[in-house]
């Protein structure tokens, strides 16, 4: 069962995954989001703490920093967690992540207040649409390309699970902005069109802010 943790300056719908290995340990973690800024630095870390979870993977959906703020942290406590990001978002979290963001977000007066992460992975692991992650262990999760509301938005669907980690590009009965640079209405519009095509109507939806774990069909929006 996937578990929801609100975190970041925004409450983020932060998720933890189960992988499906045999001893129910191993999970993987959407979009962290918590952060010094916040005051929710530690609770994630602390909820896998209490309970015996291991995080074998980051994935992120897409780049802002109310949704990468936590892998800093998430990662000088996991150094052989990898973080999956699309390579359209990468720059992100690179080396000029926070001036990215800043600039990405029009702050740049306010950038030395941002919860960016600079520099954080030169190893970061980049998705393409199509990927399978996490197939060897049994439960794989298929990478679709959303872009939209980025250009590197992703949602990721687990056919067995009949799960849809949807990210900004979809939301109960909406879908994400696209009036900040590198959003295109026409692209996240084509992005919806392609899910509704593509996941079936019955499976679960998790989103990136608000209502979680509704139904494909109850949030119809085109």
């Amino acid at each position: 069962m996937i578990s929801l943790i609100h975190t970041g300056p925004f409450g983020t719908n932060s998720l933890v995954v189960p992988l499906g290995d045999p001893e129910g340990r191993q999970v993987f973690i959407v979009d962290p989001a918590c952060c010094d800024f916040s005051h929710d630095k530690h609770s994630v870390s602390r909820y896998l703490e209490a309970e015996g979870l291991e995080p074998v993977a980051v994935v992120l959906t897409h780049g802002h920093f109310d949704h990468v703020a936590g892998i800093g942290f998430l990662k000088s406590l996991y150094p052989a967690m990898k973080v999956y990001i699309h390579g359209e978002d990468a720059s992100f979290i690179g080396e000029r992540g926070g001036e990215r963001q800043a600039r990405h977000l029009s702050l740049m007066g306010f950038m030395e207040f941002l919860p960016y992460v600079s520099g954080l992975c030169p190893a970061t692991d980049l998705m393409a649409d199509g990927d399978e992650l996490f197939a060897g262990y049994g439960s794989p999760w298929r990478v679709m390309h959303t872009p939209g509301h980025t250009e590197g938005s992703c949602v990721l669907y687990s056919e067995q699970e009949k799960t849809l980690i949807s990210g900004d590009t979809l939301f109960y009965h909406s879908w994400g902005r696209t009036d900040l640079p590198g959003g295109d209405e026409a692209q996240i519009m084509k992005s919806l069109r392609r899910i509704y095509k593509e996941i079936p109507p019955d499976t679960r939806v998790y989103p990136g802010h608000d209502h979680a774990g509704f139904l494909l069909e109850e949030s119809q929006v085109l």
